[in-house]
């Protein structure tokens, strides 16, 4: 009776050690897919050569999908918005759509969108998953810092104060 009692409680063990390996290496999976939606603020110059080249002329938001995706909305002219998705490896349109709008283009110029990164990068953003703007003039961005934890900053357009930083 010892023995199968020792075989059992090995059986158990093995059990509970691979339900925790295959635990760390959900996390892992998780983690790893959780950063592929940033990216380095290094390649900033690279995602707004994409949007010029396009023809964008106001952004209302830019996010990165799938790690090697951006995705742009915003205006390419007075009338005509857009949401299209970049390929961030050549540049490559992936999917676009277009509407014709009466509302007039508004958003975040270029100069706005390097100026809102260079504050969230003061804040200690490295990464960054989104940056979109509301119609008060609100820039917010959504990155990581160094450490790889989330980092939201807000910042006013035009003054490019930051109004809030919010670490978790």
């Amino acid at each position: 009776m010892p023995f199968m009692h020792k075989t059992l409680m090995q059986k158990n063990l093995i059990k509970k050690a691979a339900l925790i390996s295959a635990s760390a290496l959900l996390l892992t999976a998780a983690v790893g897919t959780a950063q592929a939606d940033t990216l380095s603020l290094d390649r900033l110059d690279d995602v707004l050569g994409f949007t010029a080249d396009y023809g964008f002329t106001h952004i209302e938001e830019l996010s990165v999908d799938g790690g090697n995706r951006i995705e742009v909305e915003g205006w390419l002219d007075e009338e005509w918005y857009a949401d299209v998705e970049f390929s961030l490896d050549s540049g490559e349109t992936l999917s676009e759509e277009r509407e014709r709008l009466v509302s007039g283009a508004w958003g975040m110029s270029e100069e706005d969108i390097r100026q809102a990164f260079e504050r969230a990068r003061q804040e200690g953003m490295v990464d960054f998953e989104e940056i979109d703007i509301n119609r008060s003039g609100i820039i917010d961005l959504e990155g990581r810092d160094e450490s790889g934890r989330d980092i939201d900053v807000s910042v006013r357009q035009g003054s490019y104060e930051v109004v809030e930083v919010d670490r978790d």
